[in-house]
């Protein structure tokens, strides 16, 4: 995934600790997808993947941060969404994006269809955390 740190607005950043603070960093993804002009189609994809990421990022991560951005590339605007957390990390990052897969109660379409709605999705993860980055761009 491309570096969009250089090319974006300054980021805004909410700290998640509870399933509060997940629906303020929905509203916040909602708000930039809004103010960059994303059509209503496109920010609902974004704001659920954010949606399932953050949850995702609270129960199995046990909370962390979530980054967004107003970004460009070559004209084009998009929002960047970092979700980050200091969690056990996934084991095996391919088992768990597969359709139908949970580790908990889930229906097992958190990591698979968050990958689906957005334009670009990349994850690290390992012992220290999990990082999700995804850009969705306007059409």
């Amino acid at each position: 995934m491309k570096d969009y740190g250089a090319t974006s607005t300054t980021a805004e950043a909410v700290p998640v600790a509870s399933s509060g603070d997940v629906v303020t960093a929905r509203q916040m993804v909602r708000t930039l997808a809004q103010r960059s002009g994303l059509s209503l189609v496109h920010q609902t994809k974004l704001v659920t993947a954010a949606s399932e990421l953050g949850r995702n990022m609270l129960i199995y991560g046990g909370g962390g941060v979530v980054r967004a951005a107003v970004v460009d590339d070559a004209g084009r605007a998009g929002i960047f969404v970092e979700f980050q957390d200091q969690g056990p990390g996934i084991p095996d990052v391919d088992l768990a994006l597969t359709d139908g897969w949970t580790s908990g109660n889930g229906m097992g379409l958190g990591l698979s269809g968050a990958k689906r709605l957005v334009d670009e999705f990349h994850i690290e993860s390992g012992p220290g955390g999990t990082t999700v980055r995804i850009v969705k761009w306007g059409r």
